[in-house]
């Protein structure tokens, strides 16, 4: 019963929140503060309406909501996942609101429900990535769809809504990485969506929660305070929880702003003596956002699509898994077949990047996170998937025997940027031939996107893992038409 009350309250203060901003927002707004570059980005959390979405950022937009669904559905069977998933049930109490991916008749409170799909999402390395580098979508998705359902029947979000502020939580992440040069690179410091994730998530939630500016400002400064971790972590069963922290804690900090909570009004300022967000970055050089009301914004997902995975791994991977395959082909056309015993040596040009240099990779996180394995393992098979990552094939003889035949070098313009990077694997017979493949840019990067079949290939082969088919295919409707859609929350009936 207690349980119920404390639910039944806070429903109405959000339900306050929203019918607010629907209503009497002009008379209840507080006296805009004098302008930063912190104020700037809570006047453009608060402000940015849905008629400003264009039909390319509406359409790319909601290709990464369904291929985070996808891969987050797909994660749920991951063993990160399922001790996540104990964790959170055995050490809170019951709280039962927002579904779990993949979990029927489960659900948490829409914290944990945000932690642990986000972790869900990013439990196999599967899910989208963007330039600069960072992993945005799962920083946003599970916090909106675990708000959605928190709302009462009175104050749902609608589709457009939610469109709304996943796209406004990818933009705020985008805008932040774009104020450093060393943030264009693959990271060597913190992990990106640790670091502009939370700050993603609290602007998404803040606009779903239809916070005032004010309350959007300290929103991301209450989440700055909640955001980084080291790249250390990359490639063990640690990294998932980056993301599901990341939706956590900003669908946490926007609540705390909600409440009345404050922080630092030049978060996102550059202090001299006083660091805010540029402790993340040596070189951060922030600019102020124009308002929505004085012009319409034009999102970076406009000019910047998105990369999409074909395989669970490290973007870097695919570049490296391309080359292979075309270095494997030029191998069959040319002696009529493939076997392990024609490969004298492996060369394999790439970035300089010390975390996905893994010669001998002894995990699963591991080998997502390793060049060598990915060119060999593509070499061997002619493909890397889902189930190259299994303990029968990371422990077979002959792949271990060629990863043993495998040099490294990094060329001088090849640096570690997704824009900018290419691989090249060179393959040394024991006939004294060289084959070479190469690859600029892979099948699914924002240069080359993948199509629509493709995209809807690798999501129902991820979803149909724990959903049976006439399910998977409402969510892909409901995702392709979600404008239309009067409540959101029905999504996530789809989900467990």
């Amino acid at each position: 019963m207690l349980s119920a009350l404390k639910f039944q309250r806070t429903s109405r203060h959000f339900s306050c929140l929203r019918l607010l901003h629907k209503s009497a927002v002009e008379v209840q707004e507080r006296p805009a503060p004098e302008e930063t570059i912190t104020s700037s980005f809570g006047g453009f959390i608060h402000l940015v309406h849905p008629g400003q979405l264009s039909d390319t950022v509406l359409h790319r937009s909601k290709r990464m909501i369904l291929d985070s669904i996808g891969v987050g559905l797909l994660g749920s069977s991951s063993h990160v996942f399922e001790l996540a998933l104990q964790h959170c049930q055995q050490m809170y109490a019951p709280d039962y609101i927002s579904s779990v991916f993949g979990r029927r008749h489960t659900r948490l409170s829409p914290s944990l429900a945000a932690f642990v799909n986000g972790v869900a999402v990013h439990s196999m390395d599967f899910d989208d990535t963007w330039h600069p580098a960072t992993h945005p979508s799962g920083a946003v998705l599970p916090a909106l769809l675990a708000i959605a359902q928190m709302l009462p029947g009175n104050a749902k979000p609608s589709g457009m809504d939610l469109l709304l502020a996943f796209n406004v939580g990818i933009e705020i992440q985008g805008r932040l990485m774009r104020f450093s040069n060393e943030a264009q690179n693959i990271p060597n410091r913190f992990h990106p969506p640790t670091v502009v994730g939370p700050l993603g998530s609290a602007a998404a939630c803040s606009r779903l929660l239809s916070l005032d500016r004010s309350q959007c400002s300290n929103a991301l400064a209450i989440a700055a305070s909640l955001a980084g971790a080291p790249m250390a972590n990359a490639a063990t069963q640690s990294k998932p929880l980056h993301i599901g922290n990341a939706a956590r804690l900003g669908l946490e900090a926007a609540l705390l702003a909600s409440r009345g909570l404050e922080a630092s009004t030049l978060i996102l300022d550059s202090t001299p003596g006083c660091a805010g967000f540029s402790a993340f970055y040596n070189d951060y050089l922030p600019q102020a956002l124009p308002s929505p009301v004085e012009q319409d914004p034009r999102f970076l997902l406009e000019d910047q699509d998105i990369a999409f995975k074909r395989f669970p791994a490290h973007l870097g991977m695919h570049w490296v898994a391309d080359a292979a395959c075309a270095a494997r082909e030029l191998l069959v056309n040319t002696v009529g077949g493939f076997h392990p015993s024609m490969i004298q040596n492996i060369l394999l040009r790439i970035p300089f990047s010390k975390y996905i240099n893994r010669p001998f990779p002894e995990s699963e996180h591991q080998a997502r996170h390793s060049f060598q394995f990915n060119a060999c393992t593509a070499l061997l098979d002619g493909e890397v998937s889902v189930q190259s990552f299994s303990p029968a094939f990371l422990d077979r003889p002959e792949l271990l025997s060629l990863l043993s035949r495998v040099q490294v070098e990094h060329p001088q313009d090849n640096p570690a940027n997704f824009n900018k990077m290419y691989a090249e694997v060179l393959v040394t017979l024991t006939t004294g031939d060289v084959l070479k493949g190469r690859c600029d840019t892979f099948y699914g990067h924002w240069r080359k996107p993948l199509s629509r079949d493709s995209l809807l290939k690798k999501f129902r082969a991820n979803a149909e893992t724990v959903l049976p088919g006439e399910r998977v295919e409402a969510i892909i409707d409901a995702v392709e038409n979600i404008e239309d859609m009067q409540d959101c929350s029905h999504l996530t009936m789809h989900l467990e």
